[in-house]
């Protein structure tokens, strides 16, 4: 039994919760929502808003730009289409699809945008996913691209974390709430089931079933012609998988890689990106290293192999060539490889300059070699581009300046951590020490890269602040390796690394621990209530936003068992040994001084459960520590569902920190 006198405020449902909560957003607005404030989201809502910002688009095969877009006329956002010769004009003609706005008012529902997947090769029907006010569950509808309309005997499935996936025009893949049993104890499907159009969902024939504490099961039919391939995907854990090939007759064959290995097939190739060593055909792969070999063959060759210096961050299929996108101390290069004996041939493509990044926006790999890539800078506004392989890269769009950059300059550096690890980070600003906002993650394997935030332009640099981005372990910013030196056991690392980058800024004369905000989200606000919690000498304010904080109960919340991997069972008594040492809510002392702190989080949060963050900032308030809190009732894990909110959200921790940091 645990004891926990604020167990209550875990229901979502309850009145006295939503009391306590409108109590504390009002507290919170009062103190916070003056002119400046309003100034603050004005400016910020400009950005978001504004139609210079790049409609980033996707490719569905047809020859279509594709895109999603939100702005003041339509907040809840319109998907829409073009061609490629009107993309490339200032002002595309853009054919809507659906306006969730208008779809809202006609159904009385609160509808926000949550994916879509088009049948190929046909492109006349699609199958969307909307969610209410921004949850991770959603219900899916079949919609006709011709008619404009959703179908009203189509693919139809209600409110849940559903996975669901084209075969054919009658058929699809489906994983769903099927009823007690079908998911996982994570909550995402456990079995994946074919379905038949014209049938009831209870009638679907089941494909696969994983096991009941799998983190889930999915599967999807590859229309490549010539090489249509039925996958069956199964998730044992975050970080593993096992990936299964139907084979005539139906029968599931599992491909022979490493469990924690990506494995990807493309036509006749098969990659395989190792994240522990691994020895195939006498030969020993370091992790971070990415194969290829032919699919059903065993004679790899070596596409990427790391360094302690340069990891792989992502690749994208052409339909003759591999993409790849590589890092050296966060620095980024992009490549195109093409197949050749006894090596793929490499050649450069456009690249992004010293401190900024570049990425694969979008290819077509049924279609041709042409690909959408991206670059931009702290400082520099995204650049999108259409090239080729083989050919040069046309500049399709660049977005202007938010904010002026004039004064300033973007410098990294590198801390050293408490084991002697050089940890590197980004600081952009001018030359004076003053307020500084450091960000970080330093988890599941994701890097922080250079990128050009309007957003804290406008709301932090204009007003003179620095603003530095720590990369610390836990991340992807090297490689697996990087990744696996902060897991479970040795995540106090991960906090380590930004308690020294914290403090390096300081001695580097940057700013001083009373001026120096941080501010994390997730994984990341994990880190700001560990860094309050355990290190809170070292920083003026913290901004904790949808944060993890009750590690002995995150693995009955929502979606947390999905995170064991990570960070291990708090219900096994060895784990929680280690969990007991930073988790926020089990730390927090009543007879410490700690710096002003900022919760926010959302109701519709449905992956990282707002009790974490209400808990905690009950728990402050009782113990008389300065604690603020804010929940929008809509936004899901992001914590908005539209640009006000989203406004709001950020003017609140600008303005929280700048008030709190400059005296």
């Amino acid at each position: 039994m645990i004891d926990d006198a604020y167990l209550w405020l875990e229901s979502l449902d309850e009145p006295e919760a939503a009391r306590w909560v409108a109590e504390r957003n009002a507290e919170t607005l009062r103190a916070l929502a003056d002119e400046d404030f309003t100034r603050t989201k004005d400016a910020i809502r400009e950005v978001l808003d504004s139609s210079d910002r790049i409609a980033y688009p996707t490719w569905c095969g047809d020859g279509f730009y594709y895109s999603f877009w939100q702005d003041a006329g339509h907040p809840r956002g319109l998907w829409r289409r073009t061609t490629a010769e009107q993309y490339r004009r200032d002002d595309p003609d853009w054919d809507v699809l659906l306006d969730v706005d208008a779809l809202n008012e006609a159904e009385g529902e609160n509808w926000t945008w949550s994916d879509v997947t088009v049948l190929r090769p046909g492109h006349d029907r699609c199958l969307i996913s909307l969610s209410r006010g921004g949850a991770d569950a959603s219900v899916v509808r079949e919609f006709d691209l011709v008619r404009r309309e959703f179908v009203a005997d189509g693919f139809t499935l209600p409110e849940a974390k559903s996975d669901v996936d084209w075969i054919d025009a009658d058929h699809v893949f489906v994983g769903t709430d099927f009823g007690p049993g079908s998911l996982t104890s994570s909550g995402y499907p456990r079995v994946v089931k074919r379905w038949r159009r014209g049938t009831p969902l209870s009638a679907a024939e089941t494909v696969f079933e994983g096991q009941p504490d799998d983190i889930l099961v999915r599967a999807y039919h590859d229309v490549t012609e010539g090489y249509r391939r039925d996958v069956v995907v199964r998730h044992p854990t975050f970080f593993t998988s096992e990936h299964h090939v139907a084979e005539p007759g139906g029968a599931l064959q599992r491909i022979d890689v490493p469990e924690d290995a990506d494995c990807q097939v493309h036509r006749e190739w098969m990659l395989v990106r190792v994240r522990s060593p691994w020895t195939v055909g006498g030969v020993t792969h370091p992790a971070g290293s990415l194969l290829v070999t032919r699919f059903g063959e065993r004679d790899f060759t070596v596409l990427f192999r790391p360094d302690e210096r340069t990891s792989l961050n992502s690749w994208s299929w052409t339909r003759n060539h591999l993409l790849l996108v590589t890092m050296t101390d966060v620095r980024t290069e992009a490549y195109a490889l093409t197949p050749g004996e006894p090596e793929w041939i490499r050649e450069p493509l456009p690249a992004a300059g010293e401190f900024a990044q570049t990425w694969i926006v979008e290819t077509d790999p049924d279609r041709d070699d042409a690909y959408l890539i991206a670059s931009e800078g702290f400082l520099r506004p995204a650049t999108l581009s259409l090239g080729t392989v083989g050919g040069p890269a046309e500049v399709l769009k660049r977005q202007p300046a938010f904010f002026d950059p004039g004064g300033l300059e973007v410098r990294q550096f590198f801390a050293t951590s408490a084991d002697g690890t050089r940890v590197p980070y980004f600081v952009v600003g001018g030359e004076k020490p003053g307020p500084a906002l450091l960000s970080g993650y330093g988890g599941f394997e994701i890097a922080l890269t250079p990128g050009y935030d309007a957003v804290i332009g406008r709301g932090w640099l204009a007003r003179g602040g620095a603003y530095a981005v720590a990369n610390i372990r836990g991340g992807g910013e090297y490689g697996p390796g990087w990744h696996r030196a902060a897991l479970r056991e040795n995540r106090l690392r991960a906090y380590e690394d930004f308690a020294a980058v914290a403090a390096d800024m300081v001695a580097r004369g940057i700013t001083t621990p009373e001026q120096l905000g941080i501010k994390g989200g997730s994984n990341g606000g994990l880190l700001m209530g560990v860094m309050l919690t355990r290190y809170p000498e070292l920083f003026g304010a913290v901004v904790a936003s949808v944060p993890l904080l009750d590690m002995r109960r995150y693995t009955r919340l929502l979606a947390g068992r999905s995170w064991i991997a990570e960070y291990g069972d708090p219900d096994i008594a060895s784990d929680w040994e280690f969990l007991r040492e930073y988790s926020p809510y089990q730390n927090v002392r009543p007879d410490r001084s700690y710096p002003p702190v900022l919760f926010s989080t959302s109701t519709r949060d449905d992956r990282v459960h707002p009790g974490h963050a209400r808990k905690m900032v009950a728990l402050m308030r009782e113990q008389g520590h300065d604690v603020a809190y804010y929940e929008n009732v809509e936004g899901g894990h992001a914590g908005a569902a539209d640009n006000d909110q989203a406004a709001t959200l950020r003017a609140l921790m600008l303005e929280f920190l700048w008030r709190r940091l400059v005296r």
